[in-house]
């Protein structure tokens, strides 16, 4: 289970000379951008990247970090292998801290989402759509969205979800549904 308490310890010293990347994000305060984006640049060109970052980001200690880093990596045109991502989508109901959750909604736009592992990210997406965070709860919309233009057999629940949404929703979480409606499926 998920323990909300901060991890996060300054057990190291100097975030500008971590040893590893696991390290790194142990030193790392869990708030301050510019770490994490330092922690990004320090290590994002290692051929071992994306396997530490995806390890990582099945331990509550690491995944709020981790996440980031999977999210940002993604962003700048990086894209996983199927096996990680199967490890991912596997374990998602291990994210526990809302950045985490978050981070890995954002991520969806990047990642394939195959037959076998649609269901674990459909659940995911239903858990998240209910979450108390509005930015978890609108990017779970877009979540959604990724997975209803990936499986067809989605659209129209995805289509009522949004109809839900522009009805009960936060102003927030309406502007997010606009922006996905525009792009059309």
């Amino acid at each position: 289970m998920c323990d909300d308490t901060n991890g996060n310890q300054r057990l190291l010293g100097n975030i500008g000379n971590p040893m590893s990347i696991k390290q790194a994000l142990v030193v790392w305060d869990g708030k301050s951008a510019d770490d994490i984006r330092a922690i990004y640049e320090s290590f994002f060109e290692k051929a071992d990247f994306a396997d530490s970052i995806v390890n990582l980001t099945k331990s509550e200690l690491y995944q709020k970090g981790a996440t980031w880093l999977l999210k940002t990596w993604l962003e700048d045109g990086n894209s996983l292998e199927a096996n990680h991502t199967k490890e991912i989508y596997h374990s998602l109901d291990k994210f526990c801290h809302w950045e985490a959750k978050l981070h890995i909604l954002q991520s969806l736009p990047f990642m394939s989402i195959e037959n076998a592992d649609k269901k674990y990210v459909e659940h995911f997406l239903r858990v998240t759509l209910i979450d108390v965070n509005k930015f978890v709860r609108a990017w779970s919309y877009n979540g959604f969205y990724e997975l209803a233009k990936q499986h067809p057999e989605y659209v129209s629940e995805a289509k009522q979800f949004f109809e839900m949404a522009m009805r009960d929703e936060a102003p927030s979480i309406k502007a997010r549904i606009r922006n996905i409606m525009k792009k059309g499926f």
